[in-house]
């Protein structure tokens, strides 16, 4: 009588990289958890040893039967990827392509429900495991209205409950202008229903924004409005910034870090600036306009979150911040996709391959600082004992980063073959 197979083992064999070194080992994973991280071969050997039993080629894996006793067998599949690194899985923070994915091009709407599994899908072969998805809450634009706002976060909400394919999580990012927004933003801090909050402040003539002409440029190019309309929403806009209820503000900061929410600033412009939001228990400052103002956020303590796409292009589209720089001069310890979800991994390599981080380094920005930031390293991060078995194993072709496979909660997401 063939004995029931009750729980799943999985090797995973390759250049792990650990918080702090590379090394050659195995990242050993029980029902989605990792149970041990084996370091040099005879580690593995050894562990292997204890198992007792003759594997079965399964593909390009290995498929191993083991007695565990009254629970009947394991199956061990043993993934071989020596010439290959292993990740932690990736974590980011804060990436708005999900608003391309419903409004690929001005005026043209697509199902929500239908943009949000056919993104989800696109995260794993970008090696992303958790991705807070960045909903705005601003001016009406586009998804950043009021109405699609509130029926994603919905939407999002209900699929993660239901199934998924990688951690979605919410960060919804509030323009503070935008007044009527304040009693939802609360809402939704009260119910539990984000994850992550920023405050966003894209006014005229501070922030991204500092050069004369810039916010009405991007206007009118992304959201395809006349010049009249542009000048009815920045006067509109500016008597709004006139009316922020900052009183209000520091205290929902305040209540979602009760709440175990992360607060952060975003487009911070001076040290003044950073002290102020910090005053609405923001702990992390988005993409700061400045050097000077990234180093002053670190020196208060708090986590500095830069754009990948930047360190991939060599600079800021805006003319801003080198992330970069910044990176290699301690200044910023986190990178996100921002609007790029392919320049995640591609950034954490060059950061690597140009000498401006270890490897190590390089990839905790875009897993184990985040998870730090937002409260979840004791279950996702890095490779370590007892946190979920995210996992990325990340070839190279002609220098490029290329992910082979994508393991969630120990269940492989994704694979790639070539021919």
């Amino acid at each position: 009588m063939k004995t029931e197979i009750r729980q799943s083992i999985v090797m995973i064999k390759g250049k792990l990289v650990l918080p702090d070194a590379v090394a050659e080992g195995a990242v050993i994973v029980r029902e989605g958890i990792i149970e041990e991280v084996l370091i040099g071969a005879e580690q593995v050997q050894s562990w292997l040893a204890q198992q007792g039993d003759v594997a079965e080629n399964v593909g390009e894996s290995e498929l191993v039967g083991r007695d565990v006793g009254n629970s009947g067998t394991a199956a061990l599949e043993i993934i071989e990827e020596d010439s290959c690194y292993v990740l932690p899985g990736l974590i980011d923070i804060h990436c708005d392509a999900i608003e391309k994915e419903v409004q690929p091009r001005p005026n043209t709407l697509f199902p929500l429900s239908m943009s949000l599994l056919e993104f989800e899908r696109k995260l794993p072969l970008h090696g992303i495991t958790t991705m807070y998805h960045s909903l705005s809450l601003g001016v009406g634009l586009s998804l950043r209205g009021e109405h699609l706002l509130t029926q994603m976060v919905e939407l999002i909400r209900s699929y993660r409950e239901q199934r998924s394919v990688v951690r979605n999580r919410i960060h919804l990012r509030y323009e503070i202008s935008y007044l009527p927004g304040l009693p939802i933003v609360k809402r939704y801090v009260d119910e539990g229903a984000i994850d992550y909050l920023s405050f966003m402040d894209h006014s005229p003539g501070q922030g991204q924004y500092r050069e004369p002409g810039s916010f009405e440029r991007y206007v009118m190019k992304n959201q395809s409005v006349s010049v009249d309309e542009v000048r009815t929403i920045v006067a509109e806009l500016m008597e709004n910034r006139r009316q922020i209820d900052w009183t209000g503000l520091e205290e929902l900061g305040q209540l979602a870090v009760q709440r175990g929410i992360a607060v952060a600033s975003h487009d911070d412009d001076s040290s003044q600036r950073v002290d102020q939001l910090r005053g609405c228990g923001v702990s992390i400052s988005e993409f700061p306009i400045t050097l000077e103002t990234a180093l002053y956020a670190v020196q208060q303590g708090l986590h500095v979150c830069v754009g990948a796409p930047n360190i991939v292009r060599g600079g800021s589209h805006d003319k801003n911040l080198s992330a970069a720089e910044a990176i290699g001069m301690g200044a910023a310890d986190i990178i996100c996709s921002d609007y790029h979800p392919s320049a995640l991994l591609h950034a954490i390599f060059k950061l690597a391959d140009e000498g401006i981080a270890a490897l190590p380094a390089a990839v905790r920005t875009a897993t184990l600082a985040p998870a730090e930031a937002l409260g979840i390293a004791s279950e996702v991060g890095s490779l370590e004992r007892g946190k979920a078995a995210d996992l990325v194993i990340v070839d190279r072709y002609e220098g490029h980063p290329w992910v082979k496979r994508t393991i969630v909660g120990g269940k492989t997401v994704y694979t790639a073959l070539t021919r």
